[in-house]
């Protein structure tokens, strides 16, 4: 899973991307290409793969990881450098956009909303030139004589008369995932986490007059959460009990992204690893079989399936195969959050 991180200047995108990035301890955000990019890859904690750690005791435990980018600030909104910014994220899976709601020095008090709504407007700008750039090249093929794709014409013409109302693709969740879009990279139809970016004292959501369609939102005090990632735990968590912090910002944004991206995670004990594997919610096991290793996909038999809740209420494999409640599914099985899979398969 990647995430794009957006924002106007001064909305304190950095600080949020130190918060969520350095929660862990882990890795810093290094630089991703010419442009400065900053990347940083984060594991996702789950305390199902610790329980199983504990119980199966392999060589090696692999969480899954979150990868989160922040365009380079030398080619921030709004100097509209090429869409710079915005063209960076267009690889990410879904956005976390930084909406400042703090009071700048000078007494320059927030607009969290008009901030939102302005570069919101970007966005569908910038998708309304793709969409128009396209349409204009199927009028070209048309008058050549080159029929068009009926589907992706309708999806096209769909999607310009609803940037023109000035609404995100996203408005319609069945347009925003149609598989024939997809290579257009849409801004406006990426899932959205809106963060308002607070003062350190300020866990209230600021007024807002229109939430926005299909978008999550949610508080953080990002210069808060940054400072506690950089104390001793011991001090980190005096600080959290004294600012009613009771999840980081990475682990709420994590779950948000999770929500918002409909993902689910299986896990898997194979060769001495104990594994975490995301995939989207309601995947087949033969699709999930291909996430662990294409050779299991394509030789495919059965899944071998225990829930993880299962395995907690029964202690061990062996007693809860004893118990009956590890189930063979086939090929059409919807994998479920949780599951614990072995992938019988014979090439």
């Amino acid at each position: 899973m990647k995430l794009g991180i957006i924002g106007l200047p001064q909305s304190g995108k950095t600080t949020i991307f130190n918060a969520l990035t350095g929660a862990r301890g882990e890795e810093k955000g290094k630089k991703g290409s010419r442009i400065e990019q900053r990347i940083s890859t984060v594991r996702v904690a789950d305390e199902r793969v610790d329980f199983l750690t504990e119980i199966f005791k392999p060589k090696k435990t692999t969480y899954t990881q979150v990868e989160y980018l922040l365009p380079s600030e030398r080619a921030d909104i709004p100097s509209r450098s090429e869409n710079a910014v915005l063209n960076q994220v267009r690889v990410c899976d879904a956005l976390i956009h930084v909406a400042r709601n703090f009071e700048l020095p000078g007494g320059i008090a927030p607009h969290p909303e008009a901030d939102f709504l302005r570069l919101e407007e970007e966005m569908i700008l910038n998708d309304l030139v793709v969409v128009e750039k396209r349409l204009d090249r199927i009028d070209i093929d048309m008058k050549r004589g080159k029929k068009p794709d009926e589907e992706e014409y309708a999806l096209i013409k769909w999607s310009k008369e609803l940037l023109e109302d000035n609404r995100p693709l996203r408005a319609k969740p069945e347009l925003a995932s149609a598989p024939m879009l997809k290579g257009f990279t849409f801004l406006s139809a990426k899932p959205q986490l809106l963060i308002m970016n607070n003062d350190d004292e300020d866990e209230e959501f600021p007024p807002w007059e229109l939430k926005p369609e299909h978008i999550e939102m949610m508080v953080v005090r990002g210069r808060l959460e940054m400072e506690i990632t950089a104390m001793s735990s011991e001090d980190a968590e005096e600080f959290k009990s004294a600012y009613h912090i009771e999840k980081s910002a990475l682990d709420r944004v994590i779950r948000s992204s999770y929500d918002l991206l409909n993902l689910i995670s299986f896990f898997t004990v194979l060769n001495e690893e104990v594994r975490a594997w995301t995939i989207t919610g309601g995947t087949s096991g033969f699709e999930a079989a291909g996430t662990v290793h294409s050779d299991m996909k394509k030789g495919f038999i059965r899944a071998e399936v225990l829930s993880f809740q299962h395995l907690k209420e029964y202690k061990s494999f062996h007693d809860a195969k004893k118990a009956g409640v590890v189930r063979l599914e086939g090929k059409e099985y919807r994998v479920q959050d949780g599951d614990i899979i072995q992938f019988r398969f014979n090439l």
